[in-house]
């Protein structure tokens, strides 16, 4: 069982012995520690109703969070979104108790996304790496099957790489961070949602439409988000790089005005050129919870 435990919501799912979706679910998310560990539960307790288990006979339980996590312990370290701050957090020592004594696995929401996108994708042991277009922007890396955190649990925060010492300044500290550029929030603040709707939507529409400076920043957007890939490619030269998070809502049309770019950054490269990195970029699937997903199958390793 898996679940995506994010700042409003919980999502569950339960995988059959194929890996297959045989039970999902959708909580509201009660901040706090003890909120988190209460929503946990109860959609682990009604995933297992549903499905006609008990939870102490799961072969395991996995959790993504949005924030800095000790996966040796399963503690929390820190996620604000969460309102899990100051001392660690054993979250999954705590579900454990609650379960039986189930196996618990807890990691970063984009690493339990990046093993959900291999595996709904049919990647399963090839290198991935599973862009995140939201808040910020950030990456979770599969190599070889396997996730790759770093020594820090840094890897993929490619967000915070700088590539304007002039640039705005970003959460993080930095000046010029490609998150700066290549997120939701940056891609809100230069084009306020004026209809109620998403600010990239209305973004889309109007660019579409022929707008001119909404033309000029769709642009800007896709070309930076364009650069993440290349620094992504270039540092780890992954097969798939799996774009996700809340602007990926765009769909194809974010995804070929990412792939133009690609096309013309290359343009004076003939060493990006035969890299072809437009065909490396796709879109997490729409129809599959990619981090619930994820986090079942870091579950299900835990006591393999």
């Amino acid at each position: 069982m898996g679940l995506d435990v994010g700042g409003t919501k919980v999502l569950g799912v339960l995988l059959g012995p194929d890996g297959s979706i045989e039970g999902s679910v959708k909580l509201p998310t009660v901040r706090g520690p003890q909120g988190v560990v209460s929503s946990a539960a109860r959609a682990v307790r009604s995933l297992a109703d549903a499905a006609g288990l008990e939870p102490a006979a799961l072969a395991g339980l996995g959790l993504g969070v949005p924030g800095l996590v000790d996966p040796q312990s399963g503690s929390v370290m820190h996620a604000v979104n969460l309102g899990i701050e100051g001392e660690p957090f054993a979250l999954a020592h705590e579900l454990s108790s609650i379960f039986g004594g189930i196996p618990v696995d807890v990691d970063n929401d984009l690493n339990v996304a990046a093993l959900g996108a291999s595996h709904a994708m049919g990647a399963e042991g090839q290198d991935l790496a599973f862009l995140a277009l939201g808040t910020g922007l950030a990456a979770g890396i599969v190599l070889g099957g396997r996730l790759r955190r770093g020594v820090s649990g840094a890897a993929g925060e490619i967000g915070h790489i700088p590539i304007n010492p002039d640039g705005p300044l970003c959460a993080c500290g930095q000046r010029g961070c490609v998150e700066t550029y290549a997120s939701g929030t940056a891609l809100s603040a230069r084009w306020p949602s004026q209809f109620g709707r998403p600010a990239p939507l209305e973004l889309f529409e109007a660019a579409a439409a022929g707008n001119p400076e909404a033309l000029r920043i769709k642009g800007e957007f896709a070309a930076a988000v364009a650069s993440a890939v290349r620094i992504l490619e270039l540092t780890v030269d992954v097969r798939h790089v799996v774009l996700g998070g809340g602007v990926t809502g765009l769909g194809q049309p974010l995804l070929d005005a990412v792939q133009e770019a690609l096309v013309a950054q290359a343009s004076t490269s003939p060493f990006l050129s035969s890299l072809e990195l437009e065909k490396r970029v796709s879109l997490a699937p729409s129809d599959v919870p990619v981090a619930a997903v994820g986090a079942a199958i870091a579950g299900r390793r835990k006591v393999s």
